[in-house]
């Protein structure tokens, strides 16, 4: 069995001759900025509540419930205390040098744009962005009053965050963009999920390039698929890349 430094030392051989880089990312990315996953012990779905996440991150409770969705968003949704981490810096000097053409994350914290990646395909949205309802006005989270029941300045209609809620479809078109980069890349590195979220880990079975790299804790429905399997936190891991 290889060492971590070896395998480390073979990821960067790999990174240097590759031409097309893309990078689908999911909780493990951002857990290590502080912000907790869904389903590790101690994730949302073990904590305890009146209802389950769930129904709490649904269209319905969102409908149904607005001031409990509210609620649950802003207690639960929100870290505005989140640091960058060391595979956000390292995912922007990879793009820097054309190395890496797309970032596809699941992940709804923005932090890979706050870093300073550009071609950057959220699957699942962003919860610092709303729209109104009514009207279609974009927001930012800061730009808002953070009222019980959040409405628009310009119409005074319902706002929302731009995420994927339980019961929603995903974009089309950032689908149809995630396939194409998936399709096209010579080296896809899967990092911080364990592949379990659907219909979104489905998109990895696109990839026909060279490499398929894991990096993970755990493993994933896509280790015996894998030319590189890295069982480590993905920060520990690309602080060791050098390029």
């Amino acid at each position: 069995m290889l060492s971590l430094e070896e395998k480390v030392n073979q990821l960067n051989t790999i990174l240097k001759h590759s031409k097309r880089i893309v990078f689908f990312g999911g909780a493990g990315v951002s857990t290590e900025s502080g912000i907790p996953d869904f389903r590790s012990k101690d994730g949302l779905y073990h904590q305890k509540y009146h209802k389950d996440p769930e129904y709490m991150l649904s269209h319905t409770c969102l409908v149904r419930e607005p001031e409990a969705f509210y609620k649950f968003y802003f207690d639960k949704m929100i870290y505005e205390e989140a640091q960058l981490n060391v595979c956000h810096k390292k995912l922007v000097e990879l793009e820097k040098r054309g190395k890496l053409s797309a970032i596809i994350t699941q992940n709804i914290d923005g932090l890979h744009q706050q870093a300073g990646s550009h071609h950057v395909l959220e699957l699942h949205g962003n919860a610092y962005r709303l729209f109104c309802t009514n009207c279609g006005h974009d927001y930012h989270l800061k730009s808002i009053r953070r009222e019980k029941i959040p409405t628009c300045p310009s119409c005074g209609g319902l706002l929302r965050p731009d995420v994927v809620l339980y019961g929603e479809a995903l974009n089309e078109t950032i689908v149809e963009e995630t396939i194409y980069e998936i399709k096209q890349c010579d080296t896809l590195i899967i990092g911080g999920t364990s592949l379990v979220v659907y219909p979104a880990a489905t998109f990895v079975q696109y990839f026909r390039g060279k490499n398929l790299i894991i990096i993970n804790k755990d493993q994933t429905t896509m280790d015996g698929q894998a030319d590189l399997i890295i069982h480590d936190a993905i920060g520990k891991v690309f602080s060791k890349i050098d390029i």
